[in-house]
């Protein structure tokens, strides 16, 4: 299953590079894709770097696309069912984002009490 997510997932990534344009919600990248085993559909997770809209819009936006990425993955993918894709957003970058910007909290106010008890 993971060759196929991997496969689905660059397949993905040359449509998005080659035929459809999402730039106007800013720089999109596809992260993952999970494929139910039966291949009929599949969960893609994005990001966004420099968002020109809402985490919802962005989303509406994405999934309004389902129906024109299928068309461009059918020719390229040798499957007997070309998967129905549901877009979501990867909350792993955000979330590590957060816990970066916690440590650095932490480890600037360790400084800060460091510095007071010398």
């Amino acid at each position: 299953m993971d060759r196929v997510s991997n496969q689905v997932l660059d397949v993905l990534s040359g449509i998005l590079i080659k035929n459809i344009d999402l730039s106007y919600l800013g720089f999109v990248t596809f992260s993952y894709v999970d494929v139910a085993p039966d291949l009929r559909s599949a969960k893609v997770y994005y990001s966004v770097l420099g968002r020109k809209k809402s985490d919802q819009e962005i989303n509406i936006e994405i999934n309004k696309k389902r129906k024109a990425f299928k068309k461009y993955m059918s020719p390229e993918l040798h499957f007997k069912h070309v998967p129905d894709l549901r877009f979501y957003l990867d909350e792993s970058f955000t979330y590590g984002d957060k816990i970066n910007k916690l440590f650095h909290e932490i480890n600037k106010n360790k400084t800060k009490d460091d510095s007071e008890h010398s």
